[in-house]
């Protein structure tokens, strides 16, 4: 009897630290964002910081919160698409200002939309589901007044935040 009682013992806590499920943590549960590199348009292998920045999303007619608004020392940024959408709009305004008479924004605007389909992926228990982005294309209205002068896709497949999606060259 001496004898089973410890084998018992050690058997019930074995099965007790066994029975235990891991804690579920997320760490890398967020939706990546599309990663947007400038460069200079005489030498496109140079990155290049924009001045005074200002990006806005058309159809909230807000700014974007994941980058300083109106930064001069921006060479890359990283921007939220729409999950709910194909499309996401973005003002991007160079030299951002607002005029001190009416308040409104004196920068040179151009409207970028970026066109992509979309793609749920597992993560884990933990983490759900994240949205993935495919098939990546920019369009940019011709206009004399552009500040944007070339745009690249690198990247048409958006799956994490690490790398420059699109080159704009300016």
């Amino acid at each position: 009897m001496k004898k089973i009682i410890p084998i018992l013992l050690i058997l019930s806590l074995v099965i007790y630290v066994s029975s235990c499920e891991k804690d579920d943590i997320c760490v890398d549960g967020d939706t990546p964002l599309l990663v947007i590199g400038f460069y200079d348009i005489d030498d496109t292998t140079a990155s290049k910081d924009v001045p005074s920045l200002r990006i806005k999303e058309i159809i909230l007619d807000s700014t974007i919160n994941t980058i300083t608004d109106r930064s001069s020392s921006l060479d890359s940024i990283g921007i939220p698409l729409r999950s709910d959408a194909t499309a996401t709009s973005f003002a991007f305004i160079t030299n951002s200002a607002d005029d001190a008479d009416t308040g409104e924004e004196t920068g040179n605007i151009d409207t970028l939309t970026f066109s992509y389909t979309t793609r749920e992926a597992f993560l884990s228990r933990a983490c759900g589901f994240v949205m993935n982005f495919d098939n990546l294309s920019v369009t940019l209205p011709a206009s004399a007044n552009n500040w944007i002068q070339d745009i690249k896709v690198v990247q048409e497949s958006i799956e994490n935040s690490n790398n420059v999606h699109v080159k704009i060259y300016y």
